[in-house]
């Protein structure tokens, strides 16, 4: 009866995730047992760690539920997926419903999201859904991959609570040529020399973009934060023009390729006292770059200079990408049509 009520929710959240914005089609339900275990270590992650003497326990519900009652601490979650061939280059997301309080997600290894943070800097994101892209370049196809989920769990109920947990195929109206959304590197404060490609952000935390800052760090932050990524672009016997997509963004934005800006939002300035804030937040990035702004086949930097007023902050929705010029217009005169 239990496994009966699971496949029907998966169905059900399957239909209502169809709603609104990008479609997203479930492709594998993860709903059922996962292997558990208390405590933590960072092995636990590699694709290669012995699992075989952990507990199973159902996904999602908390492990309270499941013979753990009154633990509050750490824990983490493994399970192994096989993914078809079929969907070779399509866009896959790993969603993982709601976890009390703080989770890390890694796929055969590499962290691929989060959301909130772990003590001595604790932060709960117990309200958050986990929606996580799965880079193409990690996933083994027609093999089993390894997905880990390290959380962390304050007090009350824990882990894998409720939502969907499963991975779904992406079907975006306008695919991006180059992806966008992920990890970015991030910090707080504000220095113009965060702008140019050569600086080093080997110390700066990692964002996933799109989503807001609070739910990926301590405390309701508002004020200056720069966002950095790097990217290779394809290499091509001439310059293209692209068109660079960065959703929404609360509150006001300054965006440099290359160290060379090429769009705002909103007016910057070095006092917040100066700052007019309203409609920006709401405001979708769509930046028209000129043939020069992207060097082919070389890394490129983007640098995001981001101020937030109050409330949520930063690239909190999408789409985030680059798309050449000639598919975005044809896409938009179809979709005026």
């Amino acid at each position: 009866m239990q496994r009966l009520f699971y496949i029907w929710m998966w169905l059900l959240l399957s239909v209502s995730l169809n709603a609104a914005g990008d479609r997203y089609e479930a492709i594998i339900n993860l709903h059922g047992q996962w292997k558990f275990m208390i405590g933590d270590d960072q092995q636990r992650a590699a694709n290669q760690f012995n699992d075989s003497g952990w507990e199973s326990i159902m996904v999602p519900s908390s492990w309270e539920n499941q013979g753990f009652p009154g633990y509050d601490g750490y824990a983490w979650y493994r399970r192994q997926v096989t993914i078809s061939g079929a969907y070779r280059g399509s866009a896959l997301v790993l969603f993982m419903g709601y976890i009390d309080d703080v989770d890390e997600v890694y796929f055969n290894g590499v962290k691929i999201g989060h959301k909130g943070t772990f003590p001595p800097y604790f932060s709960t994101a117990y309200n958050t859904e986990r929606r996580y892209p799965m880079p193409t370049e990690l996933i083994k196809y027609d093999q089993p991959n390894t997905i880990a989920v390290r959380v962390y769990d304050a007090q009350l109920e824990g882990g894998i609570i409720r939502g969907p947990v499963g991975i779904y195929m992406r079907h975006r109206e306008l695919p991006p040529d180059i992806d966008l959304e992920g990890y970015w590197k991030f910090k707080t404060g504000d220095d113009m020399a965060w702008r140019l490609s050569g600086h080093n952000d080997e110390d700066w935390q990692l964002m996933t973009v799109p989503g807001y800052w609070e739910d990926q760090m301590r405390g309701n932050y508002d004020g200056f934060a720069w966002y950095r990524k790097q990217f290779r672009a394809p290499a091509s016997t001439e310059p293209k023009r692209y068109v660079l997509m960065l959703g929404k963004i609360d509150d006001i934005d300054e965006v440099y390729i290359n160290g060379q800006l090429v769009g705002r939002t909103g007016e910057m300035h070095a006092s917040p006292s100066q700052m007019r804030v309203g409609w920006q937040h709401n405001q979708e990035r769509i930046y028209y770059l000129n043939d020069e702004a992207i060097v082919p086949g070389q890394i490129n930097t983007i640098a995001l200079r981001v101020y937030d007023a109050g409330g949520g902050g930063g690239i909190y929705t999408g789409p985030v990408g680059l798309v050449e010029l000639k598919r975005f217009v044809t896409h938009w005169r179809k979709k005026s049509r």
